[in-house]
């Protein structure tokens, strides 16, 4: 008998992350009429164009997606799917249900063939004649009850006709969840490069190394800052690429950045250097992340030899765009915040590219302090301005803030480096030297802000957030404002949108928290209850379930004692 030979596997020159895949697919009853198995099957490829148009990655590509013509009856065609399903690399599931079935011999039949924490959501019409959302509530019970979170999207599309047309809410519900997914599962395996330990001893910023891998399968490198201060030395980056990127910021700041002689032409041009060794190295490492301890030991301390700031690097990192055109956010943490860089990169992937805001929770002020202030200068305060009756956060450190937030969304990269300048840095705290980053973000930007956290007594990973928006004060104010605090760093004045100013400065995990422009609750709650993430939002104005705006709670939650004790008990498991 001939012996069997083990295959070797094709060389890869180039390795590539792997990439989520969503997989659509619809159950149906072998007893019904063929014109309603006709229409499931026209369901499932609306659903899958319109989840193939409207979810995208952070490099603005679309997320590959996949549907399947059978319908699954049974275990047979459960099997067929499941297949088709593992050859396409599917590891996202949508089930879109127009008829009745039975539960266990169609969609668990093929969810049990795939890893325990793939997600999946169950999207129906509210439909009469078959009637699919009976089957959406019987599978949606059943997947609960063994102790899955599942999604159950009970929508609205036309009981009848061929080619119904999902509803605009339906369709918002699917793709918010559907961004909670692919963020979720698209992290998994990837990597954080972090230089330095942790800064200042803030052990908010610490790594957790084990709980992140565990709780969200992230890796984070650990690189020493001496290997970017010998690189510099050495000179090992691509020289005329640091001359290219110089020259562009030339052009689009000009005198706004602030060069005395050729000490600070040299230093200016070293951090605009550490952004490409480390944009290089990270490229290597595939990474999806990264953070930079900087004090004290870089550019602070004197028994060393103190190097230039990385404000600038941050900022090109975090932002959407530099010398070489569009390009993905890299949420990129000062001060070597893992915590304030997992914040950054969930809501950058949730969001779909949009840039990070990274800030000190610098000074809140109350309204009334604001008012005295105003009052001093002989400001006169416009009636029923958000800041003379809400109060709000300025926030601002010395670097990781996106260029992007120097302008409103959707504005051309000359817009937005024409509000920004590079004065020096604070030599008592950075006799390093170098530059730092400033500007003033406008009003009107809306998003959420938030921080992570983590807790050694339950092990678990919290996220305190509220819904915010920017705002500004009269001109002559807000440099009084910004001198009180360091007028040469990035300023943003946030107002929360349920949080109180005394809530605000309670509950504050962190001196760092983090702001991104255009992501709906839904989407991050639905990760959140992906990834096992506590929800903390304590503010005695938020509702409970805001409609329209919250999603609904997911049953297996419900069933067992609520989110958080849900939560905690499949951290248990």
């Amino acid at each position: 008998m001939a012996k069997n030979k083990a295959t070797s596997l094709p060389a890869i020159e180039k390795p590539t992350p792997k990439t989520p895949v969503i997989g659509i697919f619809a159950t149906s009853d072998p007893r019904v009429d063929e014109a309603s198995r006709k229409r499931c099957q026209n369901i499932v490829k609306m659903t899958a164009d319109i989840i193939a148009d409207d979810v995208i990655l952070p490099d603005k590509t679309n997320v590959p997606v996949v549907y399947s013509d059978v319908l699954i009856d049974g275990e047979r065609e459960a099997d067929i799917v499941a297949q088709q399903f593992r050859q396409a690399g599917v590891n996202v599931l949508v089930c879109v249900p127009d008829t009745w079935a039975f539960p266990q011999l169609t969609a668990i039949s093929l969810l049990q063939q795939f890893p325990a924490d793939t997600p999946i959501n169950i999207t129906c019409g509210n439909s009469g004649p078959k009637p699919g959302v009976v089957y959406a509530q019987a599978l949606h019970g059943a997947i609960s009850q063994y102790g899955k979170t599942v999604a159950l999207n009970v929508g609205s599309w036309p009981d009848t006709g061929m080619d119904p047309k999902m509803s605009k809410e339906t369709q918002r519900n699917l793709v918010d969840w559907c961004y909670a997914a692919v963020t979720s599962v698209a992290l998994k395996g990837r990597r954080a490069v972090i230089f330095g330990h942790d800064s200042m001893g803030m052990e908010t910023a610490l790594m957790h190394i084990l709980p992140t891998r565990n709780t969200f399968g992230i890796e984070i490198t650990r690189l020493d800052m001496k290997l970017l201060a010998d690189m510099l030395a050495k000179k090992s980056y691509n020289k005329k690429e640091v001359e290219s990127l110089r020259k562009w910021i030339d052009e689009q700041v000009g005198k706004r950045l602030k060069i005395r002689n050729t000490d600070d032409d040299t230093r200016f041009n070293q951090s605009l250097a550490m952004y490409i060794i480390i944009r290089d190295l990270m490229q290597q490492l595939n990474a999806v992340g990264g953070g930079f301890m900087s004090q004290l030991e870089w550019g602070s301390d004197p028994r060393g030899l103190p190097l230039p700031v990385a404000d600038v690097m941050e900022s090109l990192f975090n932002s959407t765009f530099d010398h070489n055109g569009p390009k993905a956010p890299m949420p990129y943490a000062t001060e070597a915040d893992v915590q304030g860089l997992l914040t950054m990169l969930f809501m950058t992937w949730l969001s779909g590219g949009n840039p990070p805001l990274f800030m000190d929770f610098r000074k809140v002020w109350d309204a009334a302090e604001i008012k005295t202030l105003a009052k001093k200068l002989d400001v006169p305060i416009k009636k029923g301005a958000d800041w003379a009756t809400k109060g709000l956060v300025d926030g601002n450190n010395s670097g990781s803030a996106a260029f992007d937030w120097a302008a409103k969304p959707g504005s051309s990269v000359k817009q937005i480096m024409k509000g920004v300048s590079f004065p020096l840095a604070d030599e008592f705290y950075f006799p390093g030297g170098g530059n730092s980053v400033t500007f003033m973000t406008p009003a009107g930007i809306k998003g959420i802000a938030g921080r992570m956290a983590f807790s050694s007594t339950s092990g678990m990973f919290s996220l305190i957030w509220d819904e915010a928006h920017t705002t500004e004060v009269p001109t002559k104010l807000g440099k009084a404002m910004c001198d009180l605090t360091t007028p040469t760093w990035p300023h943003t004045f946030v107002v929360p949108k349920y949080a109180s100013m005394v809530e605000y400065k309670q509950y504050a995990p962190a001196n760092h928290f983090h702001m991104t422009w255009d992501l709906p609750v839904a989407r991050l709650q639905h990760w959140m209850d992906l990834t096992g993430v506590l929800s903390v939002t304590p503010w005695a104005a938020r509702p409970k379930f805001v409609e329209g705006v919250d999603r609904p709670l997911p049953l297996v939650q419900l069933l067992n004692g609520g989110p958080d004790a849900f939560k905690q008990l499949t951290l248990k498991r």
